[in-house]
């Protein structure tokens, strides 16, 4: 399970939040509640926040983080936790 969570998703991918998630920004980052699961998640990054926030204006993963003025350099870490957040069901593929 740890390498599968390890592994980014696939930037070029739409992605959104699930509709049944809440997302409650807070001076760390954010709260994420998923009302389905009962799960909590803690974004303890801002700029996380601002791609979470962004993925459903996106047309990929890739354009949110650009958008919320990540460089190139840093895709792959934000990759692995917008990976978390896919796991967790937090973060789901969205289909044309």
């Amino acid at each position: 399970m740890r390498r599968l969570l390890g592994r980014p998703v696939d930037l070029d991918r739409a992605w959104d939040l699930h509709p049944q998630v809440s997302v409650r920004p807070e001076p760390f980052g954010a709260l994420l509640y998923h009302f389905g699961t009962r799960k909590l998640s803690f974004l303890k990054d801002r700029r996380l926040l601002a791609v979470v926030q962004s993925l459903a204006q996106a047309p990929t993963a890739r354009s949110a983080c650009l958008a919320a003025g990540l460089g190139e350099d840093e895709l792959p870490r934000y990759g692995r936790a917008l990976a978390v957040l896919v796991q967790s069901s937090m973060v789901v593929g969205r289909t044309p």
